[in-house]
């Protein structure tokens, strides 16, 4: 588990400044920052797959108070973050991404 992977959303943040949410990404493999959000395509072998993935990313949702948008199809899923209440990206998305990637390193 990485640094970031290892802390925890905190419930009043501020907006990061672009020199930040490079630095953050750049701990982020895959990721990307797409009309402000926080975003990652991942691919699975099949529905069920997929499904317990979104299971996964919906409990660290839960579990940090802060939710992602998801896309899903068959074998996909869509991850964006991003953090309405200041109306762009705050460190909470990007712990809340390095969350979702610990998951699939296990």
């Amino acid at each position: 588990m990485t640094a970031l992977a290892a802390r925890h959303c905190q419930p009043t943040v501020a907006r990061l400044a672009d020199a930040d949410t490079g630095r953050l990404l750049a701990e982020l493999p895959g990721w990307a920052i797409e009309r402000g959000l926080l975003v990652k395509s991942f691919g699975f072998g099949n529905y069920h797959e997929t499904m317990a993935f979104v299971n996964a990313v919906a409990w660290i949702a839960h579990r940090e108070d802060h939710h992602p948008d998801l896309a899903v199809g068959y074998n996909r899923c869509r991850v964006e973050w991003s953090t309405h209440s200041v109306g762009g990206l705050s460190e909470n998305d990007f712990i809340c991404a390095a969350r979702v990637e610990a998951l699939l390193a296990t």
